[in-house]
């Protein structure tokens, strides 16, 4: 018998969606699923139809990048309404091109692990291989409506990282049988596995004291120039601390924040995949309010430090509530405050309540999440052959 093929779908534009497919593909082929497993990147296939890239020369992703890493992002719940415009403008095109990739290849599941897209994903699956699955994992804590995450349409499944989102699952009709909750994002593998190393030699090789408290300051793939800020700040406070600046992509951020010259220290670093490492070496996390970085953050057992205004993308302004709902950590108005916030956080009673808090939380999503697809291909495989054997069943949970 043949393995069951799976679709992941992902783009770029953030960084998180990609990161979610590939770390789901990683663990699907490490707990012995056997699925043949197909990442598809929505972007590429969409190309011919990015009206953002033939008039700026830009993809629609590039240009959701560079609004980051600028922090041009003011305004951003009135652009939303605009994108969507262009979308279900280019509705019936995108389905179309999308009508033409599906029969290339017989599938068994398709997988989107990416918003706004999903009505076009549906009804091009409609269109040309009806009765195949269609699941849509939420990379977000919540929907942010109409037409992000969540459309009315029968059949599609749903997997949910907080109870919000799964309220907001059924409060628009999908039934429980479709619309599942894991205990959190999907992370990398690698927030999983122990590090075995000495925290304070570790601090005393990249120049730091490992008897001051360290903060991890981290803004995305792209970083952001809000980090000059906070390094300015906390780098001259009276308070004795120090920093480690991840600057993603952004080669001139990193040139500038090394050329600072501060009374904390702080150590530097470009774009990097061993954000565990770091985050291992710290005691608090400093950031914007993107559900992968909080993830992260709360699974290694840092206190957040966020900040929530208008500035902030729609989409992400419920993470901050979610934080505050949790007690993860502090929510700022804006990180002109960031030192008092640093301090609040510190005092001994406070620290001691969040760090208690965040380990009572258990998120184990990653492995959960390959569970629940195969639940579903063994049920789409019994109602279609019910003499057939299921597919490979999912491994006991950790």
């Amino acid at each position: 018998m043949s393995h069951p093929k799976l679709d992941l779908i992902y783009f770029e534009a953030g960084g998180g969606h990609r990161s979610a497919a590939l770390a789901l593909k990683a663990v699907i082929a490490s707990e012995g699923y056997g699925w043949d497993v197909r990442l598809v990147n929505l972007q590429e296939l969409l190309d011919p139809l990015d009206i953002f890239r033939k008039a700026t020369g830009l993809r629609l992703q590039d240009i959701y990048n560079l609004l980051l890493a600028k922090g041009w992002t003011l305004g951003s719940e009135y652009l939303l309404p605009l994108m969507h415009g262009v979308i279900h403008l280019y509705h019936r095109s995108q389905v179309k091109l999308l009508t033409e990739f599906w029969p290339k290849d017989e599938r068994d599941m398709v997988v989107s692990l990416v918003p706004n897209f999903n009505r076009a994903l549906f009804e091009s699956m409609q269109q040309t291989i009806p009765g195949i699955p269609f699941v849509t994992v939420l990379t977000d804590f919540a929907d942010y409506p109409p037409h992000f995450w969540f459309e009315k349409q029968p059949k599609q499944y749903f997997i949910c990282g907080t109870p919000r989102a799964l309220e907001q699952a059924r409060e628009i009709g999908h039934p429980s049988d479709h619309a599942f909750l894991v205990s959190g994002m999907i992370l990398r593998p690698q927030f999983y596995v122990p590090l075995n190393h000495d925290r304070n030699q570790e601090l005393s090789r990249l120049g730091l004291d490992p008897a001051l408290p360290t903060g991890l300051v981290l803004f995305g793939g792209e970083g952001s120039n809000v980090m000059y800020a906070i390094a300015k700040r906390l780098g001259n406070s009276a308070q004795n601390l120090q920093l480690i600046m991840i600057c993603g992509h952004n080669a001139k951020l990193k040139e500038r924040l090394q050329a600072m010259r501060t009374r904390n220290r702080i150590h530097v670093e470009g774009f990097t995949k061993e954000i565990p490492y770091y985050m291992s070496l710290c005691d608090f996390f400093i950031g914007k309010p993107g559900p992968g970085s909080i993830s992260e953050a709360v699974q290694m057992g840092l206190p957040v430090i966020l900040e929530c205004n208008s500035w902030t993308l729609p989409q992400e302004r419920y993470n901050a509530q979610w934080v505050r709902e949790t007690g993860a950590g502090i929510v700022l108005r804006n990180f002109t405050a960031i030192d008092q916030a640093v301090r609040d956080l510190l005092d001994p009673n406070r620290f001691d309540e969040m760090k208690r808090r965040i380990g009572s939380m258990h998120n184990r999503a990653i492995y959960e999440v390959p569970e629940i697809l195969s639940r579903i291909l063994e049920q789409q495989r019994t109602v279609l052959a019910p003499a057939a054997v299921s597919p490979k069943g999912a491994k006991r949970r950790r």
